[in-house]
């Protein structure tokens, strides 16, 4: 079968579209015939490579897909074969105290398909058979490809981390990638007001046709000053920050006294200073927040279902250009998501 492969850590080079093996569902799996895979910046980073990051190379990269049900291992009764489902792609123990809790993301072993496992680049890929959904009947294949990791990664922020209620308001930074856009559409459809930011304009306006309240073109505004004039100096109840080390600075000039700040991403780095006074003397609640557990993944599906919700699809690639979608990803030249249409 064909599959984007790499065989070292590197640039787009590295990445390769190559026949490899088939794989056999293990017990308590499944394999899915892959219709469709979405495109995420873990993507960008597993191939590049970080310290301690270990994978068996050659490896096939990505997290997120929908399919159908090709093969079922032994002790899998759900889902069954030809079922179409949408994949979960948060792997853990299942065992620990905090699987126990119900809080997979916090798990020590906490992975994901693509990262931990072979990933969703593929004609078909083996994973767990809890970790497979029904597929919300609305979507279409590229729409559910690029629904679960950016999807679930808001809710968590906004639902389970944030704790967001109607009538508060919100700043989403850096308009236009995935996680952001979920977390605009979660953010409206809860009644909140919501503020985004972005260098691009016509990002910008999207965004205002999706329900913006007010768009902030940071190469042009002061975000702070901007935000305060907006809530009459107040602040914003909730700042969500997927961007990291350049916009960590602006969060604690624009979130109000006793504010939230949720953050789940560094695609400008890992590394940022934090006025400490303004933390603690406006008492700032800080929240890093990964992925989602599988209660926040089974209430994220079914808020999807019940809202119509659909992501935002930018382009859609076949297989063979997994080196060129990945390029437009990392030039951050797309709205919304990247998708591979892998199968009929």
């Amino acid at each position: 079968m064909k599959a984007a492969v790499i065989h070292e850590h590197g640039g787009l080079n590295v990445l390769r579209v190559e026949e490899v093996p088939e794989p056999e569902p293990g017990p308590g799996e499944v394999v899915l015939k892959v219709l469709g895979a979405g495109l995420n910046h873990l993507d960008i980073w597993v191939r590049k490579g970080r310290p301690g990051m270990e994978l068996d190379l050659p490896h096939v990269l990505g997290s997120d897909a929908v399919g159908i049900v090709a093969a079922v291992g032994a002790n899998v009764e759900c889902p069954k074969v030809e079922d179409e489902v949408v994949l979960n792609p948060a792997l853990s123990c299942g065992h620990c105290e905090f699987c126990a809790r119900g809080e997979q993301s916090e798990c020590l072993s906490f992975g994901l398909v693509g990262l931990s496992r072979a990933g969703t680049f593929a004609e078909q890929v083996a994973v767990p058979a809890c970790n497979a959904y029904p597929k919300p009947a609305h979507l279409s294949v590229e729409e559910a490809a690029t629904l679960s990791l950016a999807f679930v990664t808001a809710w968590r922020m906004l639902m389970s981390r944030a704790c967001l209620r109607s009538g508060e308001s919100v700043l989403i930074h850096g308009i236009g990638g995935g996680v952001a856009l979920a977390a605009l559409q979660w953010a409206k459809r809860i009644g909140a007001e919501v503020v985004v930011t972005s260098s691009s304009d016509e990002k910008l306006a999207r965004a205002a046709e999706l329900g913006a309240d007010h768009t902030v073109n940071y190469k042009l505004e002061d975000v702070v000053e901007r935000v305060k004039a907006i809530t009459s100096q107040r602040g914003v109840d909730v700042v969500v920050d997927s961007v990291g080390a350049a916009t960590w600075p602006i969060n604690s000039g624009v979130v109000r006294r006793g504010g939230r700040i949720v953050t789940c991403g560094i695609t400008t780095g890992p590394k940022a200073e934090t006025n400490l006074q303004a933390l603690y003397w406006n008492q700032v609640n800080v929240f890093g927040s990964t992925m989602g557990s599988a209660e926040d993944y089974r209430q994220m599906l079914r808020a999807v279902a019940v809202n119509q919700l659909r992501p935002v699809v930018d382009e859609v690639f076949p297989l063979d250009k997994a080196p060129e979608a990945m390029a437009k990803m990392e030039a951050a030249a797309q709205f919304g998501k990247i998708a591979l249409r892998v199968s009929q």
